[in-house]
């Protein structure tokens, strides 16, 4: 008789508890969705344009991510983008064969084949050249046929 007396209080018990481990389940389950969610928007954000699934290059992402932090300003990173899309399609191998333009930004005698470096320097070039205006340099470039 004693134990049928336990029995229901052990069972209210047992169920209270799984009841406070599914709601901290669902709290664990929502932080993890709230994380990935908000990765997922920051790749949205850093990509800035269309590309198909057969070209994705997450190396690139990653060179046009460190771009933008040197650049911090989103209307020079644009024209930055586009200039060094047309130059070298974000390639640190690019090579031109009729100068020594290498690299991506295609500048002339470059010898690094670090890509960060690359950047580094392509971007001191724009300091110096265009007074860190990378828009200037997009338009000096299209106005002259380079692309």
């Amino acid at each position: 008789m004693t134990n049928r007396a336990i029995s229901p209080l052990y069972l209210k018990q047992y169920l209270l508890q799984l009841k406070q481990f599914v709601k901290l389940q669902k709290l664990k389950n929502l932080v993890t969705a709230l994380k990935n969610g908000i990765a997922l928007l920051i790749v949205i954000l850093t990509i800035n344009q269309p590309i198909s699934a057969t070209a994705y290059d997450p190396s690139i992402e990653s060179y046009k991510l460190y771009a933008h932090m040197m650049l911090g300003n989103d209307k020079q990173y644009q024209c930055l983008v586009r200039l060094w899309t047309a130059e070298s399609h974000w390639n640190y191998k690019a090579d031109n064969p009729k100068s020594t333009a290498f690299g991506i930004p295609q500048l002339l005698n470059m010898t690094s084949t670090n890509p960060y470096r690359q950047i580094e320097l392509g971007y001191t070039y724009i300091k110096k050249r265009y007074n860190g205006n990378s828009c200037k340099a997009e338009a000096f470039h299209k106005r002259n046929g380079y692309y």
